[in-house]
């Protein structure tokens, strides 16, 4: 979950009002948030840096609220302020008002197709005639950080500049070009850099140096110019300085770069419409026009409101409740979702504004209702359903089986479902090719890139880091395997194993012989060829996987 740091007493005197910490905090979990800590910039440095380093910070009051990561209206002091008032009932739920300029007045994003390469997508607005105080200054800053995080995947989806629009001129160009053919004046620095330059530069940055690797590795990086080639940003990496924003900045021009609109769009939507209320005419955005590299056109933001519809009897059996629907409506319009029943009550109509992209299916809507009914008030009753739980015997007899494993003087390893193609194929002296493994269609790094087919080299690796330990080692696993199967939905199939490796300066055979003979024992399976089991010599591991299964069907499980 993210989580926001707001100054207490700049929270406070938004709301109107003052809260005992005591009071805050449950006023936050009424809302569905959680009061996280109670510090200061003093405190944090001290915990993270010694005493020594804090001399000189801040003492003012900090208080870090947890919010739910689908909630990027909350990811700043306004959203959040706001969301406590509607739910309060202190204030009406703002309508927010795209104003489309004149023909030939507004602003222009033209897209060119050199983008597609890169980062195909892009969105624009400008919010005009707003007013920053350096309070305001610093949460527009920090939403834009917060978002990047969230929604934006570290900039991998959606990057996002914001830029003085009188220090610009439109139209503005959104292209891609070859690493030397940019130039500009970086944003906080003294001097031009080209673009290889500049990955050098921010190479050892410690904020910037994490962004680099989404375009460095790009024949072309994405940028964007304005009417007399100035440069505004190269995303996802750096704003130029010429257009940086201040506190005397009166006009905002927003642009989200990405490979994902959907998540772009939420993003310009949730920006615009926060610090939408510091315009000289709050709660407006002055539309801009995107031109695709094919000519077609789109006004953004969107700032598009819908309606869903629910019924009452919904809600109230899928909270345990038994409200009218007049109260549930006036419950849903606590939450920012402004509700009113239709249909002779047979229905709830829910506008869904701008703010609440998290409102996907009715549950969501559901969810919201309970929050504002609260949790604490629903009542605790026994379920109709009379059920008895039991576990499944494939379980039960895993856990009777750890016991006697144990008994017998062997420690039991958890090792990862998921290993490289190298540790069941090449390390074990078989093709990946037989191996029926199922893969991972886009593994993060080369540990995780199949499902273990055996639970042997994850043994292995624990011997191995711990070389350090006194002989002998003795380690079980049971646990699950998977393996493709194209008979079921899934095409894979789970079989449930159960591994020992005896390790010392003597093979000891007779070690894991005795412990062989002992779980046939328990189990009830005696050494015969016919219905039991018998051992023979082989190489790899599959004739282990067969006995393995065939004790299963044995057992019935």
């Amino acid at each position: 979950m993210p989580t926001v740091s707001v100054r207490r007493e700049l929270l406070f005197q938004a709301l109107g009002r003052s809260y005992t910490d005591e009071e805050f905090d449950e006023l936050c979990f009424e809302f569905g948030l959680e009061l996280d800590d109670v510090t200061s910039e003093k405190d944090i440095i001290s915990k993270e840096k010694g005493e020594g380093k804090a001399e000189g910070a801040s003492d003012t009051v900090l208080y870090k609220i947890d919010v739910p990561a689908n909630r990027y209206d909350l990811l700043c002091l306004e959203g959040l302020v706001r969301g406590l008032q509607v739910f309060k009932e202190r204030i009406n739920l703002p309508r927010y008002e795209k104003i489309i300029p004149a023909k030939g007045e507004g602003q222009k994003l033209i897209i060119t197709e050199e983008t597609a390469k890169v980062r195909p997508h892009a969105v624009a607005a400008v919010l005009r005639n707003i007013t920053f105080t350096k309070e305001r200054y610093d949460s527009f800053i920090d939403l834009q950080e917060k978002l990047h995080q969230n929604i934006c995947r570290r900039r991998a989806l959606v990057a996002i500049g914001t830029h003085d629009l009188d220090t610009i001129a439109g139209p503005f160009t959104y292209t891609a070009k070859a690493p030397s053919e940019i130039k500009f004046k970086p944003l906080n620095q003294s001097q031009e850099y080209t673009a290889p330059q500049m990955m050098d530069l921010y190479r050892t940055d410690s904020h910037l140096r994490h962004y680099l690797h989404l375009i460095e590795n790009k024949p072309l990086y994405p940028v964007i110019y304005d009417s007399n080639g100035v440069v505004l940003s190269m995303p996802p990496i750096i704003n130029g300085d010429h257009s940086k924003i201040n506190l005397n900045t009166r006009n905002v021009f927003v642009e989200c770069t990405g490979t994902d609109m959907t998540k772009a769009k939420i993003v310009l939507d949730t920006i615009v419409t926060m610090f939408s209320e510091y315009c000289e005419k709050p709660f407006t955005v002055e539309a801009v026009e995107v031109i695709l590299p094919n000519g077609k056109t789109h006004i953004y933001p969107e700032l598009a409101y819908r309606k869903e519809k629910v019924k009452p009897e919904h809600i109230n059996k899928k909270l345990g409740i038994s409200e009218t629907p007049s109260s549930l409506a006036k419950l849903l319009t606590r939450m920012c979702l402004k509700s009113h029943v239709t249909g002779n009550g047979n229905n709830i109509e829910i506008e869904i504004p701008p703010t609440r992209a998290d409102i996907i299916h009715a549950c969501d809507i559901v969810e919201d209702a309970a929050i504002a009914y609260g949790y604490n008030n629903i009542q605790m009753t026994i379920p109709k359903t009379y059920t008895i739980a039991n576990q499944l015997p494939l379980n039960k007899l895993t856990e009777l089986l750890r016991l006697d494993l144990a008994a017998a003087g062997f420690t039991e390893a958890l090792t990862f479902a998921l290993c490289s193609q190298e540790d069941i194929a090449d390390k074990l002296g078989t093709d990946i090719s037989t191996t029926k493994a199922v893969h991972i269609a886009n593994p993060k790094t080369a540990e995780f890139q199949v499902a273990r087919t055996t639970l042997l080299p994850g043994l292995l690796k624990t011997i191995a880091a711990n070389r350090k330990m006194p002989l002998p080692l003795k380690l079980f696993e049971i646990s699950d395997i998977v393996v493709k199967d194209p008979s079921k939905d899934v095409g894979a199939r789970n079989y449930r194993h159960l591994c020992a490796v005896y390790y010392n300066k003597s093979p000891g055979f007779e070690i894991i012989h005795g412990l062989l003979d002992r779980v046939m024992q328990l189990l009830e399976v005696p050494p015969s060829e016919e219905n039991g089991y018998v051992i023979k010599a082989t190489e790899g591991v599959s004739t282990t996987a067969q006995a393995t299964t065939r004790t299963q069907a044995l057992l019935g499980a």
